[in-house]
């Protein structure tokens, strides 16, 4: 399967702990189900115009939820946490904060 780089970078993930991840040069994105760990390092590349260290993935699982009567589930997706080197930022995050 084929996929662009905005393909696989869905989304950033901003949270606490992604944020105090930042001061260690970490940045965490939402990325394709399929996407593997090269490609997602040279999409972060290519995108953000960075050099990438090294590239965590982990696949988070659905969690059972309730609204009143109605019994759902969160959706499942996969996490990357990308590490750069010192004195490379990516832009994007330095103005998130929660």
């Amino acid at each position: 399967m084929n996929l662009v780089a905005h393909d696989i970078i869905i989304r950033p993930v901003v949270t606490e702990k992604s944020n105090a991840l930042i001061e260690q040069n970490k940045y965490t994105f939402e990325v394709h189900k399929s996407a593997n760990k090269i490609q997602i390092r040279q999409a972060v590349e290519q995108i953000f115009k960075v050099k990438v260290l090294s590239v965590n993935t982990m696949n988070v699982p659905s969690k059972p939820k309730r609204m009143g009567a109605f019994i759902g589930r969160t959706r499942a997706w996969k996490k990357a946490i990308v590490a750069l080197p010192e004195g490379q930022r990516i832009a994007f995050f330095e103005g998130a904060s929660i």
